[in-house]
């Protein structure tokens, strides 16, 4: 199968079947054409996709999560590179921020696929059964693991925090999407550490949602700091409308101030010190 992405990401598979754009000069035999949409701003560019590569295939579709295709099976290096896993889809949260719900509005546990990188909608919201065999399948791996997709602090058990450290994981990323999400964050960073995740080496990362409407820089630049305060690397995720745009290029700066983690510790300790020689 020929699948085609609308532009290239970190996750995006690298195969010789595998196309960002439109079809080469040289071109697969014929075959099913598959183009993935991940993000609704791209549906133009995958319409565009579609009809360059009807030019020279039969069997031509679109899907992917902008166009509310349902989550099936994970078929492992197809529409993500190696080494990335999804164990699980859907999640029963209905933030308004997120259309995971809209299209899988329950949690459907999938046959684990080996990976190290577990990028499942909300892993913590699967039963503790399919959650240890997850585990058991990350300690087989030779990466060291990470859930990147970002896990949901309000369901983090002292289990599951044994479960992780015991991982000796590279990263695990956390969220701190809405004021509500602050006091359950603060809550798994201690039940995080107290199970033996370090503070150093920044293994403990939370993103951090910025710029939605109504959102301030000092309202912002307050959540990530907060975030800090709880024992987490933030990482500043920059709410975009429907066509991917942030209409004030004041946040894109922003959000590349608190996107880098060596540059966000500089500046914070660069304020540590100047306080303490004041003090």
């Amino acid at each position: 199968m020929i699948r085609v992405f609308p532009r290239r990401t970190q996750w995006t598979p690298r195969d010789d079947l595998a196309f960002v754009g439109g079809p080469t000069l040289f071109r697969p035999p014929e075959q099913s054409v598959r183009i993935s949409v991940a993000f609704k701003w791209d549906i133009p560019e995958a319409e565009r996709l579609y009809q360059s590569w009807k030019q020279y295939y039969s069997d031509v579709d679109m899907g992917g999560p902008a166009l509310g295709s349902k989550g099936e099976e994970f078929v492992a290096g197809r529409f993500l590179k190696p080494g990335i896993t999804i164990t699980s889809r859907g999640c029963p949260n209905r933030c308004w921020f997120c259309s995971v719900h809209e299209r899988d509005p329950e949690v459907k546990e999938l046959p684990i696929i080996e990976g190290w990188n577990v990028v499942d909608d909300n892993i913590l919201a699967t039963s503790d059964d399919h959650f240890l065999k997850v585990c058991e399948m990350l300690k087989r791996q030779k990466e060291r693991s990470i859930f990147s997709r970002g896990l949901e602090a309000a369901r983090l058990t002292a289990w599951h925090a044994q479960m992780l450290a015991d991982l000796k994981p590279d990263r695990l990323y956390f969220a701190y999407d809405t004021p509500d999400d602050y006091e359950p964050l603060v809550e798994a960073g201690r039940v995080m550490r107290e199970a033996g995740i370090p503070k150093v080496r920044h293994v403990l990362m939370a993103y951090v949602l910025i710029g939605y409407p109504k959102d301030s820089f000092e309202s912002a630049e307050g959540r990530l700091k907060q975030t800090i305060q709880a024992g987490f690397t933030p990482m500043a995720m920059l709410w975009r409308d429907e066509q991917g745009m942030h209409r004030d290029r004041k946040w894109l700066k922003f959000q590349r101030r608190w996107a880098r983690p060596r540059l966000i510790y500089q500046k914070v300790s660069q304020k540590f010190t100047q306080l303490h020689l004041r003090s």
